[in-house]
């Protein structure tokens, strides 16, 4: 029986791959932060592992420029922010890391910077994956 549950049971994961590690997740969702290159203001997005799908739900921002969604389905200005609600599935998110932009991912528990995890300008993976009891020994949790 125990055997049988370690082949079967699996659970959902936020992954996120760089070039060298693999990482899990202890959170179903997260934030990433990074400091705009042209504007020089810090803009968020959340995300979420809804089901095993990465679900974009939201992002903050201070000003509109290159890289902004063009609607929302509720857009409001909170604390300076304005803050948009999105609620996108996403099949995978690629992001370029770099120590100039200070790339970092902000769960409920601590702040991950990524770009001190990687050399300048890789791209890391972020997506869900369900996996097995024995995968959990194949990544790092966060």
């Amino acid at each position: 029986m125990v055997l049988l549950f370690f082949l079967f049971f699996h659970f959902p994961v936020i992954q996120i791959q760089t070039d060298q590690h693999t990482y899990f997740l202890n959170d179903d969702s997260f934030t990433l932060s990074w400091t705009h290159s042209v504007e020089k203001e810090k803009w968020y997005e959340k995300y979420k592992n809804q089901n095993g799908e990465l679900i974009l739900t939201e992002t903050y921002f201070k000003t509109f420029g290159a890289g902004v969604p063009a609607e929302g389905k509720d857009t409001e200005v909170e604390d300076g922010f304005v803050r948009m609600e999105i609620n996108r599935q996403m099949d995978e998110l690629n992001v370029v890391v770099s120590e100039n932009v200070q790339t970092t991912i902000e769960t409920s528990s601590k702040d991950i910077p990524l770009y001190q995890m990687v050399e300048p300008y890789s791209e890391v993976n972020i997506t869900t994956r369900n996996i097995h009891l024995w995968n959990i020994f194949g990544g790092e949790f966060l």
